[in-house]
Formats: C-alpha cells, sequence, structure tokens
C-alpha cells in the first residue's frame, strides 16, 4: 500500500459526514482478490468474522480467533487502495473489559493496517466504546441481530418486534452517544430500522433492515452466489458464481478423464518458440 493510496483511503470522520446522503456501500472480503475487486465500488470494506462460516466452515462466528482475524485483514489491506477497511473483533476479545477491547483492537489495527474496528452489542458495549474510542480507536457498532450472541437469542432470529423495538433503539442510540461513527442494523424490523436512521447522528448500515439506512451491507459471498449453506430472506443474489464454478470443475474433471486436457497448446516442446523480440518458453 502506498503513501499516495493511503492518503486516497476514506477515513471513518469522512464514513460519518455521509450522514444522511448518498448511500454507502459495504460488502464483507476476506483475501486480497476479493478486495481488490470491491474496493473500487464500496466505501466500506469489513474483514467481517463470517469468514468463519464462509471459508473455514465453522458452524457459528463464534470459533473465529484474534490470528484469524489479523490473517485475513492484512489479506485484504493488500488489496485495499480506496475504501476503509474496518475489522471485526471476534467473540471473546473485547468483552470482558475496555482495557482487554483496547489491547486486542491496538493489535488489530497495528498488525493490519485497519483504520477502524468493528463490535457488537449495544448499551453494554457503551462505555467499551466511549474507551476506545477516547484512545484513538475508531469503532463501527452492530445492534439487532448480533451474531456473536447467536446463543442467547435462540437462534437466528429478527431482533425488536413488538415491544423489544425500544431495545434496539436504546442500543442504537447508547452506542451513538458513546462515539461510534455508524452502526449497523443487522435484522430488525423496516419501520424500526428507519427510525432509528432518522433518530441517530451517525450513519446506520442496513443488514436486513430498511432501505431508509444511510447505507447497506452484505457478504460478499452470498450476493456472489458462492456461499451456499444457507440464504438469508434479506440476501440478493446478484450472480450465481458457484454454480458457473461448479460446472467449470465438472468440465475439466470431464476432460481429464477423456484424455482431452492438457491439449497441444497447454504444454511445452523440447526446444522454445522464437518470437518476435526474443525467445518464449
Amino acid at each position: 500500500m502506498s503513501a499516495t493510496g493511503q492518503a486516497r483511503a476514506l477515513t471513518p470522520p469522512a464514513i460519518s459526514a455521509r450522514k444522511g446522503k448518498t448511500p454507502l456501500v459495504c460488502l464483507t472480503a476476506y483475501t486480497t482478490p476479493v478486495a481488490r475487486l470491491v474496493d473500487p465500488h464500496c466505501d466500506v470494506v469489513l474483514v467481517g468474522d463470517s469468514v468463519g462460516m464462509v471459508l473455514h466452515g465453522l458452524p457459528s462466528t463464534l470459533g473465529v480467533t484474534l490470528e484469524m482475524m489479523i490473517m485475513h485483514g492484512q489479506a485484504v489491506r493488500r488489496g485495499l487502495e480506496r475504501a476503509l477497511m474496518v475489522v471485526d473483533m471476534p467473540f471473546g476479545s473485547y468483552e470482558e473489559s475496555s482495557e482487554q477491547a483496547f489491547r486486542n483492537a491496538a493489535r488489530v489495527m497495528a498488525e493490519t493496517g485497519s483504520a477502524a474496528v468493528k463490535l457488537e452489542g449495544g448499551e453494554a458495549m457503551a462505555e467499551t466504546i466511549r474507551f476506545l474510542t477516547g484512545r484513538g480507536v475508531p469503532v463501527m457498532a452492530h445492534v439487532g441481530l448480533t451474531p456473536q450472541a447467536v446463543n442467547a437469542f435462540g437462534g437466528y432470529r429478527v431482533q425488536g418486534r413488538g415491544e423489544d423495538a425500544e431495545r434496539i433503539r436504546r442500543e442504537a442510540l447508547a452506542v451513538a452517544e458513546a462515539g461510534a461513527f455508524a452502526v449497523v442494523l443487522e435484522k430488525v424490523p423496516e419501520p424500526l430500522a428507519r427510525r432509528i436512521t432518522e433518530e441517530v447522528a451517525i450513519p446506520t448500515i442496513g443488514i436486513g433492515a430498511s432501505p431508509a439506512c444511510d447505507g447497506q451491507i452484505l457478504v460478499v459471498d452470498d450476493m456472489l452466489g458462492l456461499f451456499g449453506d444457507f440464504r438469508p430472506k434479506f440476501v440478493k443474489r446478484y450472480a450465481e458464481l458457484g454454480n458457473a464454478a461448479s460446472a467449470a470443475i465438472a468440465a475439466y474433471a470431464r476432460e481429464v478423464r477423456e484424455g482431452r486436457f492438457p491439449a497441444a497448446e497447454h504444454v511445452f516442446g523440447d526446444k522454445p518458440k522464437t518470437v518476435s523480440g526474443g525467445e518464449a518458453a
């Protein structure tokens, strides 16, 4: 990453200033090639702990470690020039105390070059967010369905219906007041997400929330059709690359078994071919 590239990159204050303006475009990324693909189009690229399920085959995000997040953060950093990179703090790396959260967030930022971290939780995490932001760690918050609390919720259920709406509203207000520069609203009723967006001073980034949010985020493998274990209602498939890849692999296997690959153009002779300007292997 060049110094010029770093100067062009979006910052947490720049993202925060987009409140109520052109919607923020956000996607996850876990590898350098995908980071290079999404960077020209995204304002925020999240190195999400969803990597545990998408790339590592884990049943939930709970098994993701700090070392995994750092490794994938380093890979994504190499592919970004413009977008703001945010790295998820994994389960168990920040809940114990504000000091634990700062120690681990500082390590993530130092070792990945990330400009911000994301952590889950509302009122219970407000003091930690205040502690981090007061010490130079920009924080993106996450309320509603927080996947790290899936066992407490009893599954990946919509949060904030009926009387529970006030709890989610308080959570969002608390993280905004504590200093988060943006807040993800996941899997909450549309009217509630709309109301929160109107009330909080920071950008809301929806995933299964509302088109009224200040931005939207999806897991990149979901929207590309690469992750097929399950498909949440809020995911729109913009491509079916998983099906295309499966067909390509089947064609390769068939040609190998039939002796049609490699063909003559895929192998080398015992002498290099002479081409204009020199020799080719």
